[in-house]
């Protein structure tokens, strides 16, 4: 089994990065551990394809932001509900991915073939379902309904998040407010249930609580944001996936929907590539060129800037420990990492 130390060695992060992660390495390791276990079954073709999930790799970013937000609110961290809660958002944040990759008929993520690809659309789907089902399974373990209402709401609004996509995919005039609200739900909601679920476990104040799930919204949108950009710049070894791969399965995010509002007419290129699936190097750079010309690019970079700026405020509350101070380096570091 691949440790977190060895996939963290392997990370593309910055520096800071690193030396944050190294803070709850203890602790992320017995999330690796227990995701392991919890990816084992007595079915054995489970057991198969959850070990290939886990060995997949992921940057593991939900579990370490519950065990921080824990840590900064007066929690122990090590505590086995906190290593159980930082598991449970592992294997939702999986079987997001898995259905995900299901709908955009991924070959590819992290550099590694998708369970669709590799095993089926059917082995694929049953999957994702049996880590959602197993994830609240263990969560009933922590006997809160408080709890309960946060990982439910969340997979509801997950899951809606996806619908509301799917009514949008290959239109050309969404606007900024339909953006932001499918970000929300897809990406920012569960950020901000990691931090509010690992606040909880410290047994925080009401405010501290409020401010760790604020913190955790406003880090997921400026993370997506800084995704966004990375999707039309990063190289495709990099980024572990196919550039452009959001465009190309019909979907506009903020660059695009900027550059939109400024110049209607590339509305034709955009309706191009998605009919075709067509995104050789010539019409990339094309595209790239028309972003990177008309600044949406940057004004995307600096809206996340801003999202950044407002999760590092949102820590103001909490008493000024190392973990606190973690938190606070984590934004910048989301939004300038390499994939």
């Amino acid at each position: 089994m691949q440790t977190f130390s060895a996939q963290f060695a392997e990370s593309r992060y910055p520096a800071g990065m690193a030396g944050i992660l190294r803070l709850i390495r203890g602790e992320m390791e017995l999330v690796e551990a227990e995701f392991a276990r919890q990816a084992n079954s007595n079915v054995q073709v489970i057991s198969y394809l959850g070990e290939y999930l886990r060995a997949s790799g992921g940057k593991r970013v939900r579990p370490a932001l519950l065990v921080l937000a824990n840590k900064a609110a007066g929690g122990e961290g090590s505590s086995e509900n906190v290593i159980r809660l930082a598991t449970v958002m592992e294997m939702i944040h999986t079987a997001t991915l898995v259905h995900d990759d299901i709908i955009d008929n991924a070959a590819t993520r992290r550099n590694t073939v998708t369970v669709n690809a590799k095993f089926g659309n059917q082995a694929a789907v049953l999957m994702g379902d049996w880590l959602y089902m197993s994830a609240f399974e263990t969560s009933l373990k922590e006997r809160s309904l408080e709890i309960l209402y946060i990982l439910t709401e969340l997979t509801r609004k997950m899951t809606e998040g996806e619908l509301i996509q799917l009514t949008m995919l290959g239109r050309t005039d969404i606007s900024e407010e339909d953006y932001f609200d499918i970000l929300r739900r897809k990406t920012a909601y569960l950020f901000s249930a990691c931090c509010e679920i690992g606040a909880i476990l410290a047994g925080a104040d009401p405010n501290e609580r409020e401010e760790l799930r604020n913190y955790g919204m406003n880090l997921g949108t400026a993370f997506q944001l800084a995704d966004d950009v990375l999707d039309f710049t990063a190289d495709k070894q990099v980024l572990g996936k196919a550039s452009g791969a959001d465009l190309l399965e019909g979907k506009l995010t903020l660059p695009l929907i900027l550059l939109v509002r400024k110049d209607p007419s590339v509305c034709a290129l955009l309706e191009q590539i998605m009919r075709t699936g067509e995104y050789d190097s010539g019409i990339r750079e094309q595209l790239l060129g028309k972003l990177e010309k008309s600044g949406t690019l940057e004004e995307t970079r600096s809206t996340a800037h801003r999202f950044a700026a407002k999760a590092v405020k949102n820590l103001e509350l909490l008493p000024e420990t190392r973990y606190g101070e973690a938190l606070g380096e984590v934004p910048s570091l989301m939004i300038n990492r390499k994939n």
